[in-house]
């Protein structure tokens, strides 16, 4: 680990008033790409300090997934010295990211109109529940919530029926990973133009655009009443499928790559046989197709399995635990799991950043902050004095 930054963000500064898991994700990703992450916290901290475990009261494991590679200030927003840091903070930034309701941001004086007026050229950036100046702009909104209103829940429905929620905060992190995206688009339009601009990205439109691109389906020409949702993606037998001493995931999705998994499975006919000899039979009878494969997988091992379709180009590979991830062979190749000593957690793991930049590699600068480990470096850096900085901290 460096301290300098060398990834593409790299002398951009964020405000970040962002907190649990939506902004976070956001404002981590910028970091990771070499952005300087100002995360301002209110006094008592971000509520995932307290969530997960931890070596030390606040710093617990899901605090530390969602914030390396940033600096806190901690501060009480009430006093009006602490937001008059705040806003002169702001004047000096690049982006400024929250995920207050919008209501709540105005009152504060940190809505658009009021911050660009000081800062012409910021991005500000804001995401909530539902699009800006919907009737439901005001309205709470959490991952659950979202999952259950969009329909995504259902599509995750147990034997009974009944709709489940994801086994994880999938919104919140598929729409904080868009707000970033957005941020980098902004800061590209304002590198050409010298404009400032404000970015908001609804978590409903945001989960809906994504999950549509394969379950329109007869949507797409307004007759969602003749159903809507891909078959084989909605097919109970779309899971890993067992073998004689565990569990493997295969997919096989073009002719040959079908014909070579049936002839692997002792039925080769079967590419021939009407119902599974195209991409578009294979569709309409994807239950009988994937209850084959349910059949036929019993027969020998998973690593006889992969042994037999991995030389045949079929994707395929052994369906394990989260735990078995820190002794994948891959992902110890790849180095993705990486070894840190924090200097108030000790030794623990850390998640690599997936992306690689060939000219600006992105880079941990930082590990995940204590409550206001930062707030006097940041203050002074803002024009505190001493005294003032004192005031604001006491």
């Amino acid at each position: 680990m460096t301290n300098k930054a060398t990834g593409p963000l790299a002398g951009i500064k964020v405000i970040d008033v962002t907190t649990v898991v939506l902004g976070p994700y956001a404002s981590q990703v910028l970091g990771d790409m070499g952005a300087d992450v100002i995360k301002i916290e209110t006094i008592e901290g971000d509520a995932t300090r307290y969530i997960g475990p931890s070596r030390t009261a606040g710093m617990g494991s899901y605090f530390a997934t969602l914030n390396r590679n940033k600096r806190s200030l901690a501060i009480d927003l009430k006093k009006p010295a602490a937001m008059a840091a705040l806003l002169r903070l702001i004047d000096g930034a690049d982006v400024f990211v929250h995920n207050m309701r919008i209501g709540a941001a105005k009152r504060l004086g940190l809505d658009y109109d009021s911050l660009s007026k000081r800062n012409p050229k910021l991005v500000y950036a804001c995401a909530s529940g539902f699009r800006k100046g919907s009737s439901l702009q005001e309205f709470p909104a959490y991952d659950d919530l979202i999952q259950g209103i969009s329909g995504i829940a259902s599509l995750n429905a147990g034997p009974d029926g009944a709709p489940r929620y994801f086994p994880m905060v999938m919104v919140d992190k598929l729409t904080g990973a868009n707000l970033a995206s957005m941020i980098g688009m902004a800061l590209f339009h304002r590198e050409r133009t010298g404009e400032g601009q404000e970015v908001h990205v609804p978590m409903l439109e945001t989960i809906l655009s994504f999950a549509l691109v394969e379950h329109l389906w007869h949507g797409l020409f307004n007759e969602p009443e003749k159903g809507v949702g891909y078959p084989r993606v909605l097919s109970p037998h779309r899971r890993p499928y067992r073998t004689k001493d565990g569990y493997i995931s295969v997919i096989a999705v073009t002719d040959a790559q079908w014909r070579k998994l049936f002839a692997a499975m002792g039925v080769p006919r079967l590419i021939d046989d009407p119902r599974f000899s195209s991409m578009q039979t294979r569709t309409e009878n994807v239950e009988k197709l994937y209850t084959t494969l349910t059949e036929g997988m019993p027969a020998r091992t998973t690593a006889e399995w992969i042994a037999e379709l991995q030389p045949a180009d079929i994707p395929c590979g052994r369906a394990g635990t989260l735990a078995d991830l820190f002794e994948d062979p891959y992902l110890k190749e790849t180095g993705f799991f990486e070894a840190v000593d924090h200097p108030v957690e000790g030794k623990a793991l850390m998640t690599a950043v997936p992306a690689r930049f060939s000219k600006s590699p992105p880079n941990t600068t930082r590990l995940w902050p204590t409550l206001g480990q930062h707030s006097r470096e940041i203050l002074r850096e803002a024009g505190c004095s001493e005294a003032e900085i004192d005031g604001i901290l006491s």
